[in-house]
């Protein structure tokens, strides 16, 4: 098994090994949690461009010793002219997954980027400059980067959805071929981009010259976003949900995030009494757990400005009480019911001052639109796919409207005084993950590295698959599976460490200064400390 790295003065995980590089090296020049987490948001999306990049989204949990946590919510809304009458006239019942009509909504991720620096500069005291900051990202997308598997297998297996996306070909293939692993990648265009931002300033990505050439890039290839688009929009400072669990504090996003679905899970878990992993009744009880809150969060959450009740109000203890006691502790719930996909990164960082972040960053899908700016190199995401074209349904599209998110970062406050960032990317299983990880470590007392390595499960729909089966790895104990098959569940077997499952991480920052880490197996990652 892989050990939990240790490190008192500082560390960055990540689901690649570089990414993960360029947050330490910002910490070892001086740097803070904030600013080496955009040092390795900005390269994981040079390094990992099928999952995220500039063109997406991105949330973000802030943790000051002594102080409140924080969230940035860096969520863009769909465009003025994009409303259910737009795509109608075009003779669709659906928006469609790929392409420019794919392309609705604003990218906040680098508005999320300058939030954070703000807040660093007026909190924290940082003072890095932002050409230092964004220093690796440039250097790998001018210089390129080895192919990962799961980047050669993602081109490979979606190639075919793309002949309607713009640039991607141009982008992702290597002389007209599919890239094969340990190849050279780069992205000159999202180099000179990154140059520019670093001269320019962050905002110059929607109010500066660079928003020209973004919205003309968007023109062109047929989005409906514009420049006006670009202009109105602005990350958002925003008060995190909590709930307690087991006499811990826990802390998600709220919506347009699942965030309140992670805390329900571990709500209603906790209340099932369970008190060891691994076996039927851990699994089942999180299945069970999960069940109910994913039918909350799939009547419930959509834009909070669209929302008729406060999604706190869903943390009540009675609700959380009342949904556990209706949980058959022997037999499963009928499902599926909806489902969602997803692509994503989650990173954390902790600084020797005790300063963490949780933060996620995402296109949606796998190369989100599939669509590649012609200009400037950016990879536009496809999230306002999440909206629905029935005016009646609770997240239709409406314009400037922003769309439900799978993504959102969790943080901890343990009772003992630890503090830990810790998630996952994977749609449907970022729930289910955060509480197979927080519930490992935390509540039954495993390493920290190996509440990340132990099997998983996923129950829904991740990366494109079209079943809403129980999926899960086939290191679980067979007995147990005939066991999970009986009580109703139905199971369907993947690979030993498989990526559907997602990438996930953690960090544990201990009152006496001690960092622990944890990186994902199934990813390319590492949790790099000093």
């Amino acid at each position: 098994m892989l050990q939990t790295p240790k490190s008192y003065r500082g560390m960055v995980t990540a689901p690649h090994h570089l990414a993960a590089r360029a947050g330490l090296r910002v910490l070892e020049d001086g740097g803070n949690a904030i600013e080496a987490m955009v040092a390795a948001a900005s390269t994981i999306a040079a390094v990992y461009p099928h999952m995220n990049g500039l063109g997406g989204d991105n949330f973000w949990l802030i943790h000051t010793p002594g102080k409140d946590v924080v969230g940035i919510d860096a969520c863009g809304g769909a465009a003025a002219k994009a409303d259910i009458s737009f795509y109608k006239n075009q003779g669709l019942d659906t928006i469609p997954s790929r392409g420019p009509l794919a392309a609705l909504t604003v990218g906040g991720a680098v508005s999320g980027w300058q939030e954070a620096l703000n807040f660093s500069a007026r909190e924290w005291g940082g003072r890095l400059s932002l050409e230092r900051v964004l220093e690796d990202a440039t250097h790998y997308a001018r210089n390129g980067v080895a192919v990962t598997t799961t980047l050669a297998a993602n081109v490979a297996g979606k190639l075919a959805e793309m002949d309607q996306a713009p640039g991607f070909h141009d982008t992702f293939l290597i002389d007209g071929k599919v890239p094969v692993e340990g190849q050279r990648f780069s992205q000159p265009r999202l180099a000179t981009t990154l140059e520019r931002l670093a001269r320019n300033g962050l905002d110059d990505f929607y109010r500066g010259d660079l928003a020209q050439v973004i919205a003309a890039d968007l023109k062109r290839a047929g989005s409906p976003l514009t420049l006006d688009d670009l202009e109105r929009h602005h990350a958002l400072m925003v008060k995190p949900l909590s709930v307690d669990v087991a006499g811990h504090r826990v802390f998600n996003m709220p919506p347009p995030t699942q965030g309140l679905a992670s805390l329900m899970v571990l709500g209603i878990y906790e209340r099932l009494g369970i008190q060891e992993a691994e076996g039927f009744d851990y699994i089942h009880g999180l299945v069970e757990s999960t069940k109910r809150a994913f039918r909350i969060r799939d009547t419930h959450v959509t834009d909070p400005a669209f929302m008729a009740e406060d999604a706190a109000s869903f943390l009540n203890p009675e609700l959380l009480d009342r949904l556990a006691a209706e949980i058959d502790l022997k037999t499963a719930l009928p499902w599926p019911e909806a489902s969602s996909k997803g692509d994503t990164v989650w990173l954390g960082a902790v600084d020797g001052e005790g300063r963490a972040v949780s933060f996620i960053q995402s296109i949606y899908w796998e190369f989100g639109s599939g669509m590649v700016l012609e200009d400037s190199g950016v990879a536009w995401q496809n999230r306002g796919v999440s909206f629905s074209l029935d005016e009646t349904h609770h997240n239709s599209l409406q314009p400037h409207r922003r769309p439900f998110h799978t993504i959102q970062p969790a943080l901890a406050h343990l009772s003992d005084g630890r503090v830990m960032p810790y998630g996952t990317m994977g749609g449907e299983g970022q729930p289910q993950t955060q509480a197979m990880v927080f519930s490992r470590h935390v509540m039954h007392g495993q390493e920290l590295q190996h509440a990340v390595t132990q099997p998983r499960w996923l129950l829904g729909r991740t990366w494109g698959a079209e079943s809403t089966t129980l999926k899960m790895e086939n290191r679980i104990d067979p007995a147990l599976i005939d066991q999970l098959k009986s009580a109703g569940h139905n199971i369907e077997m993947t690979g030993p460490f498989d990526e559907v499952m997602g990438h996930a991480g953690a960090l544990v920052h201990h009152p006496d200064g001690l960092i622990e880490g944890a990186a994902d197996p199934r990813g390319d990652g590492l949790a790099a400390g000093f």
